[in-house]
């Protein structure tokens, strides 16, 4: 007979794009309830002691929470355990110079190609409005109000007639207004969020449909190589080859084993020099 939630988690269950080292302790942090699954998440207590380096323990992090420092998505998070998804915005700083210029101190939630969690730099004040958010659910209320669920769960009422789920938008955090709509066609750019292609990025060419089973994508990325992911781990990101953030490095170019051997010397003999 089930006891209720489990409000912890050992560190050798937690999931391995983490990246927390066995021997640091026994337990890890459990993600609170929020926007985001357990297992496709990163706590703040993660980002800013593991990631950023900017504490040293779990109680320096919540030092620094409690002087409401870290925003995401333009809103105060107080909680260690909330869980920051793909996609999500952090700010660091003081709440009321979160969308200002001179905030420097931004990071965007992204996969690298080894499909781990990545804090991309923001460097573009302008660009740190925007956030990309895919269409999961599309419906309406019990009188009428169509309205449709984003991945991040937010819940947009009266969106454009033109979106379909698997579409995605550019949203302004700041005010919530949509500011562009990038279809799911042939086309367009898309990123992979699950599965053993976590990470690619590259141009959705057609589809294998399998009815009974899983829609199969075929994609190119930039080196010309193709890949295939299922139809639920496809996430849109652009259209034309112009993704609607910065993309990490690689450019969601995924190496062979000989080819990451390769850019390991160069960048040995590099150091050295």
């Amino acid at each position: 007979m089930g006891r209720g939630p489990k409000k912890h988690l050992k560190r050798l269950n937690a999931p391995k794009h983490w990246m927390l080292d066995k021997m640091g302790g026994q337990w890890a942090p459990k993600p609170s309830a929020g926007p985001h699954k357990a297992r496709e998440c990163l706590p703040l207590v993660c980002i800013l002691r593991n990631r950023l380096k900017l504490a040293l323990t779990r109680r320096e992090v919540v030092q620094v929470l409690m002087q409401r420092m870290c925003q995401v998505d333009g809103r105060v998070r107080t909680d260690p355990k909330y869980p920051a998804g793909f996609m999500d915005i952090v700010t660091l700083g003081q709440p009321e110079k979160c969308f200002d210029k001179q905030a420097a101190h931004r990071y965007r939630v992204v996969y690298d190609i080894k499909g781990r969690f990545k804090l991309q730099k923001i460097t573009d004040a302008a660009n740190s409005k925007f956030k990309v958010c895919s269409i999961k659910k599309q419906a309406k209320t019990k009188k009428g109000v169509p309205y449709v669920v984003t991945h991040d769960g937010r819940t947009i009422r009266y969106p454009s007639p033109a979106l379909r789920v698997r579409d995605s938008i550019q949203l302004n955090i700041e005010t919530g207004e949509v500011a562009q709509i990038v279809k799911f066609d042939v086309g367009c750019m898309v990123t992979v969020i699950k599965g053993k292609n976590c990470g690619r990025v590259g141009t959705y060419t057609h589809v294998d449909k399998h009815p009974g089973s899983f829609d199969i994508i075929h994609a190119i990325d930039a080196a010309g190589q193709e890949f295939v992911t299922r139809k639920e781990y496809i996430f849109v990101i652009g259209e034309g080859g112009a993704p609607l953030y910065k993309l990490p490095k690689r450019q969601g170019v995924k190496l062979s084993i000989l080819q990451a051997s390769q850019v390991r010397k160069q960048m040995k003999e590099k150091s050295k020099k």
